[in-house]
């Protein structure tokens, strides 16, 4: 069985020690371990990638690694709203979610058509965690964008993966370079909003059941 993880820096394990320790391939590898047979994982997902990035790659890069497999996860939209957020401080502007949500509901829907066009794969959505619990704005963005994510996802039949959940209260331990909470930190060069490897671990411990053929299947 052939499991492809589409998504951006988080999905390519942007800060996790090496490879096998990103999230995708530990998902594989504890599903596999769980007796849910002889899997293998690909990734589709490059640091910086928005929805635009990635519906461009799953149309012109990834239609064969899709169409082949038997389950897609899709994560995306942390570049979308980091941008938005960069873009809303540096100009001293209140952040405003509505746009840069209408662009990610309008790309969420055009990369799941295209699973759907090339694929009979289960599709999993997973949920944005908020790297910046201590700002309201943050929570306020992503709470929309999680919404919609979940919108989207019923509309395609796909399982909404609650991600947000499992990091929720636990930011300062399972992200990368963690500092007080804020968008405000980003403004030093480095975002920190990457999983660390404990991060990854606890994302693929609750992501590999849904790789299974048990009850989440």
């Amino acid at each position: 069985m052939i499991y492809t993880a589409l998504g951006d820096s988080i999905t390519f394990g942007e800060n996790a020690s090496s490879f096998t320790k990103a999230y995708p391939q530990l998902a594989v590898s504890m599903a596999s371990a769980s007796g849910s047979g002889r899997m293998a994982g690909y990734v589709l997902a490059q640091p910086g990638w928005s929805t635009y990035d990635l519906l461009d790659a799953a149309v012109w890069q990834g239609s064969s690694m899709i169409s082949s497999s038997a389950i897609v996860s899709v994560w995306i939209g942390g570049v979308d709203l980091a941008n938005a957020a960069l873009s809303a401080l540096t100009s001293k502007q209140t952040l405003d979610p509505k746009p840069f949500v209408a662009r990610y509901k309008q790309n969420l829907h055009a990369i799941l058509t295209q699973i759907k066009n090339i694929s009979h794969a289960r599709i999993l959505c997973c949920t944005q965690y908020n790297p910046f619990p201590s700002s309201p704005l943050a929570a306020k963005a992503i709470s929309g964008l999680n919404q919609t994510t979940k919108e989207v996802a019923r509309s395609y039949n796909a399982k909404v993966i609650p991600t947000h959940l499992w990091f929720e209260g636990k930011q300062s331990q399972l992200i990368y370079g963690y500092r007080k909470g804020k968008i405000e930190d980003a403004l030093s060069g480095f975002l920190p909003i990457h999983p660390n490897d404990r991060g990854h671990h606890v994302i693929a411990k609750g992501l590999a059941p849904y790789l299974g053929t048990g009850k989440y299947a």
